[in-house]
């Protein structure tokens, strides 16, 4: 049975040729594709385990199994990669500070995927409607916007200061090829970057010699741009192995009630994301994936049960990826499918793995500048087209306020042990002051009544009654 229908002759047609998810190109266009999504994916599925005190080769070799299990229970209709998210690091973190071991820390997070699976019932029990009304574009294009820009510090504070001639170089090399080559190389322009960018940073080191920078821990040296240390001692199979005192690996989650309490909030970050990704794919592909939603937040609620039942790391649907797809217009879901095995095969190859995750940091400064850039400004995209206005206070302050605060990684200290801080602060402020001001307007101008200028009235707002004055009185 085929389950992607070949797009054209497997080939694309131009620079504005578009594959949709059902659609595939040709397997050797799609096998270079997937490795393109790998290595958006990788970076931070890696890195994030690590910092949670987790098994990184578990968490790929799981995010594959995660993948597959989303596409399967979407219909293979919401092309999506799942991920390590940097939501769960900081609640790990807590948990650890209050004597929490290894299998305190999954058994805490299993219950975000529970909540997850929750949510998404009462969504798609609820229907498009109720999302439409709670998010609509004004708010979606904030969320998505303060998800993207969110990365930003990643970029400035990890990859770019490690070897900014490169990263420079890698961001020019992919402006360049996505708009002035012709063909398929435009679409791999990611993963051609890597190449390039890797191989550059090779012979650097072999012409100049050592850098001195920091490393992706922060910590200045003079080191190798490239250091293979680790590819070499990784052997080329084995699975990983069971967690020790010193050695994270798979391992059966226990459960404290204290610690799962410490974990659910973050399901607010965990919503946000997912919506905002599928409303995101939605806007890039011209589908109508609202009837999805639900759907898509509870089947990243099973993969995540599914990854932390063994000691894995819970998954999150990936920003870095929609990027690609935004950059590719390829939105085949065979290609995520690709991603998905070649990562299960990782997990099973420590050695394939190690070359993945020496990837420069350089490389991934000039890459990411421009994939997290795009999936900021995917929530524009979606401002212009659904004709969003700010000329009334109700729509423009919460949306400022809600993603300087995504962005800027604010914090709110609720509790000792509890803080709301960046995308889920962000998320909040968005949504809650958005419906908080406007039902504010509607009692303050009873009469007149307050223009919508979140993009779902039918009639563009007077803007007249807007050049009035922020109070709507002459």
């Amino acid at each position: 049975m085929n389950l992607w229908t070949l797009h054209r002759d497997g080939a694309l047609a131009g620079p504005d040729d578009v594959v949709a998810p059902s659609e595939r190109l040709s397997w050797g266009r799609t096998v270079g594709l997937g490795m393109q999504h790998v290595v958006a994916m990788f970076g931070a599925t890696f890195v994030f385990p690590l910092l949670m005190g987790l098994s990184p080769q578990l968490a790929i070799m799981m995010s594959g199994i995660a993948t597959l299990l989303f596409l399967a229970l979407t219909g293979g209709r919401v092309p999506s990669y799942l991920g390590s998210s940097a939501s769960f690091v900081g609640v790990t973190g807590i948990i650890a500070a209050q004597g929490g071991t290894t299998s305190d820390k999954t058994g805490a997070l299993l219950w975000v995927g529970v909540a997850l699976v929750l949510i998404g019932l009462a969504i798609h029990v609820l229907g498009a409607t109720f999302m439409h009304r709670l998010m609509p574009p004004a708010v979606t294009g904030a969320v998505i916007m303060l998800i993207g820009f969110n990365l930003a510090p990643v970029v400035a504070n990890t990859y770019w200061p490690q070897d900014q001639w490169i990263a420079v170089i890698v961001m020019l090399f992919v402006i360049v090829v996505s708009v002035a080559s012709r063909g398929f190389l435009s679409r791999i322009a990611i993963f051609a970057a890597v190449v390039v960018g890797y191989t550059l940073s090779w012979l650097t080191d072999v012409v100049a010699g050592p850098i001195t920078a920091p490393t992706a821990a922060g910590e200045v040296t003079t080191h190798l741009r490239v250091d293979w240390s680790a590819v070499a001692a990784a052997p080329w199979f084995g699975l990983p192995g069971h967690t020790t005192a010193t050695t994270p690996g798979w391992h059966l989650p226990t459960f404290h009630a204290g610690f799962a309490l410490v974990a659910l909030p973050i399901v607010v970050a965990l919503v946000a994301e997912n919506i905002g990704h599928v409303k995101a794919v939605g806007e890039m592909t011209g589908a109508d994936l609202d009837p999805l939603m639900g759907r898509a937040v509870g089947a990243d609620g099973v993969a995540t049960i599914l990854a932390t039942s063994v000691g894995g790391a819970p998954t999150t649907t990936y920003a870095e990826n929609i990027g690609v797809m935004a950059a590719t217009r390829v939105y085949s879901t065979a290609a995520y499918v690709v991603a998905a095995i070649t990562a299960i095969a990782f997990g099973f190859s420590p050695k394939f793995g190690a070359v993945v995750s020496a990837i420069p940091g350089g490389v991934l400064g000039g890459i990411t500048v421009v994939l997290y850039g795009m999936i900021g400004l995917l929530g524009a995209k979606i401002w212009v087209e659904h004709k969003v206005m700010f000329g009334h206070p109700a729509t423009l302050v919460p949306l400022a306020a809600g993603i300087i605060m995504g962005v800027g990684n604010v914090s709110f200290h609720l509790t000792e042990g509890f803080e709301l801080s960046g995308i889920a602060l962000g998320t909040v402020t968005v949504i809650i002051g958005y419906h908080l001001a406007h039902q504010l307007s509607r009692r303050t101008r009873p009469q007149a009544g307050v223009p919508d200028f979140s993009g779902t009235d039918l009639e563009v707002p007077d803007l007249n009654d807007v050049e009035k004055g922020w109070d709507g009185r002459a």
